[in-house]
This record gives structure tokens, C-alpha cells and sequence, in this order.
């Protein structure tokens, strides 16, 4: 039977490179078929990955059927994975995100969890000192680097930023040159509706009893987003009320000035921006200086 592995639906870089990695190293090195799958498009620095590396979009899947053996990557929690994941035959767990719990399996499997910034990085580790190809390598340089912002986020680890060093230079890659095309693929969004913005990198998260969906857009260039502030707001309605969650809370890093927006549109948000940030709103939005990881300090802090 073929594994599949795959990470969270709303596949950011991460979600996307890792299965891909580990499909080839079950395939080709420890001699077990497997396959990459996604939950969803790819966004578009996911896109420019596959672009870049000429990998072919793994194929997108909706659920898997009972007693489907897979492997998950860059998360475990049943809110960001297929319906029937816990039907399925889950072999092992690959993550760099605190246990949530929920999961059932049908006998001891293999969970690795570690705290560094990206799945890629702890694949890294896994595989050991192995021959490994040219894209390879470049696929988890590019996790690695879009996980950490380019070493600016505060999920970065000294282990991380070694792993990419080392990559690059076997590469020949210069790393902010390259990190600059991955951010410039990230802020082109113009191609996407306002419901696909505030689900392209998304996740649920409850506070208090109170259901979330707290969506960042990490960009070079803000002001893209941040001209289109009325209709996404217009828009969270919509998707709040067809995702089953009060809210959405849409951050829009800035990666160059690391800091987020938080785009207000009424007063629970505006409670929960005083509340978890210590801040003061006057307006439609908030400016958030240093905020630029959701893992490390959006959920964590959030209050209503």
C-alpha cells in the first residue's frame, strides 16, 4: 500500500515542500512507496517553490478512506487534516507545533516533535548523512527559510539557520537574494479573491469557547493587502459564517519591518487586540511592531 503524506489544509511552503520531501525518502532511500498529497491549493510562494525546483503540484485530495496509511508533516491537529483522519491508518507524525491531542491511531507510531522552526529542518535530522539531489536540498532550504522569515522570526532556532546555511552553500545559493524571490512570489496576491486571502494561510483556533480563524498574509509589500482592508472586511463575514467560527482575524506581516496589521472590523475584534496586545484602536486597524509569528506570539496572547 502506498503511503500518503501530507501537512494542514491551506498548504503554506511548508505543508507543501515537506510532504514532498518525505515522500521521496520513504520511496527512494528506506524502499516504502509513498506519495505527496496536499488539502488545497498551494499559496503562492508554495507555487513558486514547485516553479522553481520543477517539481510537479502534488495531487490535492479532499479525505482519506478508512485504513488509508499515511504519514502527517507540520501538524497534529484534527481541525487542519482531513475529516476521516482518524479512520485512517496514521503511521507516523513529523512537527515543530505544540500536541494538540485528538488523534487516534490504530497502534504505536512514530512521532517526532521538536522545537525548531520548520518540518524540513527536523527532516534534515531524521535523514541523516544521506546523498541526497539538488532539489532536495532547495525544497528545504526554501521551507526553512519561509518558516523563519529569513531568520526574522522568533520561532528561529540556531539549529535552523545552520541547516540553511549549510544547504546553500552546497547549493551555490546566496541566501537573501533567494529569500527576496521567495517574499516578492508571497506579496503577488492580486490573482486571489478576498475569501481566498483570508483562508490562503489559515488555521481555526478557539479562545474561551469563542472559534477563531486566524489568518496571516506575510508580504514585502503591505499596502497590496492593506488597499483591499473594505472588502476583506466586508468578506470575513462571509467566510466566518460558511467556516463555523465567530471571527476571522486576518495579521498582514510586514516581513521587511517585522510587524503585523490587524485589520478591526467591529468591536469584538477591536476587544480582542486591547486584550492580547495591550494595545489601543482607534481605527479599522491596529499596527502590531515586532508581532510576525503566528505559532510564537498571535495565538499564545490571544484574549477576548
Amino acid at each position: 500500500m502506498t503511503i500518503q503524506v501530507f501537512g494542514h489544509k491551506s498548504p503554506d511552503t511548508d505543508s507543501t515542500g515537506s510532504p514532498i520531501i518525505w515522500a521521496w525518502y520513504l520511496s527512494e532511500i528506506k524502499g516504502t512507496p509513498a506519495e505527496a498529497k496536499l488539502l488545497g491549493e498551494p499559496n503562492t510562494e508554495a507555487a513558486w517553490l514547485l516553479n522553481r525546483w520543477d517539481l510537479p503540484k502534488p495531487a490535492i485530495i479532499e479525505d482519506v478512506a478508512d485504513d488509508a496509511a499515511v504519514v502527517i508533516v507540520d501538524t497534529n491537529n484534527p481541525a487542519e487534516l482531513p475529516a476521516n483522519i482518524n479512520g485512517a491508518d496514521v503511521q507516523a507524525i513529523i512537527d515543530h507545533h505544540k500536541l494538540v491531542g485528538g488523534l487516534e491511531t490504530k497502534g504505536p507510531i512514530d512521532i517526532t516533535i521538536r522545537p525548531v522552526a520548520c518540518t524540513a529542518t527536523i527532516m534534515f535530522d531524521l535523514m541523516g548523512d544521506i546523498d541526497m539531489p539538488d532539489w532536495v536540498k532547495g525544497t528545504m532550504l526554501t521551507c526553512i527559510l519561509s518558516d523563519t522569515l529569513e531568520f526574522r522570526s522568533p520561532t528561529t532556532t540556531d539549529h535552523d539557520k545552520a541547516v540553511c546555511e549549510k544547504l546553500a552553500a552546497d547549493l551555490g545559493i546566496d541566501i537573501p537574494s533567494y529569500a527576496a524571490e521567495m517574499f516578492a512570489a508571497k506579496s503577488d496576491v492580486s490573482s486571489f479573491s478576498d475569501a481566498e486571502l483570508l483562508r490562503m494561510d489559515s488555521k481555526e483556533y478557539a479562545v474561551d469557547g469563542t472559534k477563531f480563524r486566524v489568518s496571516v498574509l506575510e508580504t514585502t509589500s503591505p499596502a497590496t493587502v492593506l488597499d483591499r482592508k473594505a472588502s476583506l472586511m466586508e468578506t470575513m463575514t462571509t467566510v466566518a459564517s460558511e467556516d463555523g467560527v465567530e471571527q476571522v482575524l486576518l495579521f498582514v506581516v510586514d516581513i521587511l519591518n517585522e510587524q503585523s496589521t490587524l485589520l478591526v472590523p467591529n468591536d469584538l475584534v477591536k476587544t480582542v487586540a486591547a486584550k492580547s496586545f495591550d494595545v489601543e484602536v482607534s481605527g479599522d486597524t491596529v499596527v502590531l511592531p515586532g508581532v510576525v509569528s503566528r505559532k510564537k506570539q498571535i495565538i499564545p496572547n490571544l484574549k477576548v
